[in-house]
């Protein structure tokens, strides 16, 4: 059985394709890592790329992309909807099969560190392997984006980087990395252009604001379509499920006079998070069996990789 490592970077670029062409190339690049996914949008002008492997190969690849975006791209002139710190704006690692998420933090650590030492970028560690509390939950880190960063690493010993200097890349930003269970990106699009409602209900529905557990949500807007939707993290499936939280979206929009236009997985989803009426996924933009995790692992690695792959959460939480 394969040891296998997902890592999921998130880059601050969702509309230049040669870019996104190029840090797909740059991870294909790497012997041993594959890429499963690469999921662009260009309101939220952000690129989620899932690529996954044997531990070494993991590592090598996600050393080698962040330098590729840092040479891409210039997080000055990044204007988009979703919040970002750097470049690379977060570099999560994800135990998929034989391997802890012990491992993973002691891969996140020692990834920052050399992200540091080829780049010079700062690191900031996130979720399991967040060295301070509060930074367990990547929007303390994000606070103010890279712009209020900027200015808050100079003054403020609170804000100072986990590792590196206490100044940002002056191009490349900063860089969040972590090591977490899997995750599910989700998003609403409502039928509404009005960006307050999709703020509204994203308030009324996650965590933080005593919503919906292990559910984070920001409103945005979709200026390419007219419409605004609520963007999710599920960062625990089996707590609160897609179909849970479409639920719990329909009726806030309802009373905001206002419905839901469509609904999408960002990226790839683990099939135990499927399992629920047919009738809803139907709902779901432009959805295919290719997303399905598992799927895509046994099409890219062989039916040997799945070992206790995602659906042995339980395996994960244990560590």
């Amino acid at each position: 059985m394969k040891r296998l490592i997902e890592c999921v970077p998130n880059f601050s670029e969702g509309r230049d394709l040669a870019r996104i062409a190029a840090l797909v190339r740059e991870v294909e690049s790497v012997p041993g890592a594959r890429v499963l996914d690469c999921h662009s949008d260009p309101d939220h002008n952000r690129s989620v790329l899932t690529f996954a492997g044997e531990p070494e190969a993991v590592e090598e690849a996600a050393l080698a992309v962040v330098g590729k975006a840092a040479e891409l791209i210039d997080i000055n002139q990044h204007r988009g909807e979703h919040p970002r710190i750097g470049a690379t704006d977060v570099l999560p690692f994800v135990p998929l099969a034989g391997v802890t998420m012990a491992e993973c933090v002691a891969l996140a650590r020692r990834v920052g560190g050399e992200i540091w030492r080829r780049y010079a970028i700062p690191v900031y560690f996130y979720e399991n392997a967040a060295t301070q509390p509060a930074r367990a939950k990547l929007e303390n880190i994000r606070r103010g984006q890279f712009e209020g960063l900027r200015e808050d690493v100079l003054s403020d010993p609170e804000r100072a980087p986990d590792v590196g200097a206490a100044r940002l890349h002056p191009t490349a930003g900063a860089v969040a990395v972590g090591a977490r269970k899997l995750l599910i990106a989700y998003n609403i699009t409502l039928s509404t252009p009005d960006v307050s409602v999709a703020e509204q209900i994203a308030r009324a529905i996650r965590e933080s604001s005593g919503g919906l557990p292990a559910v984070k949500a920001i409103g945005v807007a979709l200026r390419s379509r007219g419409l605004a939707q609520v963007s999710m993290n599920l960062t625990d499936f089996e707590v609160t499920s897609i179909q849970r939280v479409f639920e719990a979206v329909r009726p806030e929009a309802e009373r905001r006079v206002c419905t839901i236009e469509g609904s999408e997985i960002v990226g790839l989803v683990p099939k135990a998070a499927l399992d629920v009426t047919a009738d809803y996924f139907f709902q779901l933009d432009s959805f295919s069996r290719e997303q399905i995790l598992e799927d895509r692992i046994s099409s890219v690695f062989g039916e040997s990789a799945q070992g206790d792959a995602p659906a042995t959460r339980a395996a994960q939480r244990a560590t």
